[in-house]
């Protein structure tokens, strides 16, 4: 496993490094020019990435890396008596992976997975940069048009907190269902 831990930390840690907003310039523009090399050598007219796709790919690498660290932290706090339990028992890795292992892991990664995915929401901001109509873009836009700038970033801040309120909603929910039959204790 080695190799893979290899790869899996350096992909993390080159990308965590980097700001989104770079990844998101460099896979739009980068593409961009790959693309067109391979319509070249392919002797196809033209091949290109949307700007939608491009802002996709770079936001999913981003927080991809980050839910890597998410999920081995969660992974790093079950204890190693879990696992040999489920070796006492005859169970197969496998098994004792999807049957003792994951369910524990999702509980102690949901907290952390549901701040990634509030931070991501915000996030999709940066993606106006290559052209994409979100919605800041869409208040930048107005604002450009009406001069009432208050107004118009006022509402943006609404639907941002609107989405998170019920991003917090769908997260309660699932942290509650993950948290079936566990009781924390008080002490």
């Amino acid at each position: 496993y080695k190799p893979l831990q290899w790869l899996g930390g350096s992909y993390s840690t080159i990308v965590r490094g980097v700001p989104e907003l770079l990844w998101v310039l460099l896979i739009y523009f980068g593409t961009v020019n790959l693309m067109r090399s391979l319509a070249d050598l392919l002797g196809v007219e033209s091949l290109e990435l949307n700007a939608f796709a491009a802002g996709t790919i770079a936001l999913g690498l981003c927080f991809g890396a980050y839910a890597t660290e998410v999920f081995r932290g969660a992974i790093l706090a079950i204890p190693r008596g879990h696992r040999e339990a489920g070796l006492a028992l005859g169970l197969s890795k496998g098994r004792i992976f999807w049957r003792l292992i994951m369910p524990q892991m999702w509980r102690v990664a949901l907290p952390g997975l549901g701040n990634l995915f509030m931070i991501l929401m915000k996030d999709t901001a940066l993606v106006s940069v290559i052209g994409l109509e979100e919605i800041m873009r869409r208040s930048q836009i107005a604002v450009t048009a009406s001069k009432q700038p208050f107004t118009f970033y006022m509402v943006a801040a609404f639907i941002y907190l609107g989405l998170t309120v019920l991003a917090m909603i769908g997260m309660h929910y699932l942290e509650k269902r993950a948290s079936r039959g566990f009781v924390r204790s008080t002490t």
